[in-house]
């Protein structure tokens, strides 16, 4: 944690006082590489019980600096077992829409919240139903669709460098170990055109 603290503390070092141009206007397009953290902060001592996920989307903005959003996501998580951890990998595709209710006069921080429809696979174990002490895996791989709910703080760091803080809310139905996920998040969106 105190990692992704320090890291944005240098980032906002670096760029600060450099943004100036006009900001989510109807048409823009930006690409976004994301990072986040599953059903809590993974450490050693958690490590068993909750996982990671990394994504990448295409947003567009529209009016007012709401924005749709397509992208893909992999998640993995694990669940404990004896001495060992049973790894859950998720691979979905997302759409959504992000209403943007709050800025600052120069445009330099947005809040957002948006809703995205979800589709993908999931996994138990990458497939194999024996576990090593020869127990049976009864979960199945399993096509998993549903939403989720993202809360997201946009902040300029350049004309071009935004740095996005996101938690989220994913519910996915059709597979085998549970429906929610809970992700917290941040990423760097590049502004294209």
């Amino acid at each position: 944690m105190r990692c992704w603290i320090m890291m944005i503390t240098v980032l906002l070092a670096l760029f600060a006082g450099q943004a100036h141009a006009q900001r989510c206007l109807p048409g823009m397009r930006g690409i976004q590489v994301t990072a986040s953290m599953v059903d809590g902060f993974y450490n050693h001592s958690t490590r068993n019980e909750t996982g990671y996920a990394f994504g990448a989307a295409l947003s567009t903005y529209t009016k007012g600096g709401n924005k749709w959003m397509f992208g893909g996501e992999y998640l993995q998580r694990y669940n404990p077992y004896k001495e060992t951890r049973i790894p859950l990998t998720q691979f979905t595709a997302e759409a959504g829409y992000y209403y943007t209710f709050l800025s600052d006069a120069r445009k330099i921080f947005f809040l957002s919240m948006g809703g995205s429809a979800l589709a993908g696979y999931e996994t138990n174990n990458w497939g194999e139903k024996v576990l090593f002490d020869g127990s049976q895996l009864m979960s199945k791989d399993a096509f998993v669709y549903g939403g989720a709910l993202t809360l997201e703080l946009e902040t300029y760091l350049s004309d071009r460098t935004v740095l996005l803080i996101n938690a989220r809310e994913r519910c996915l139905w059709s597979g085998d170990t549970g429906h929610f996920h809970t992700q917290f998040g941040i990423g760097l969106k590049f502004i294209i055109n």
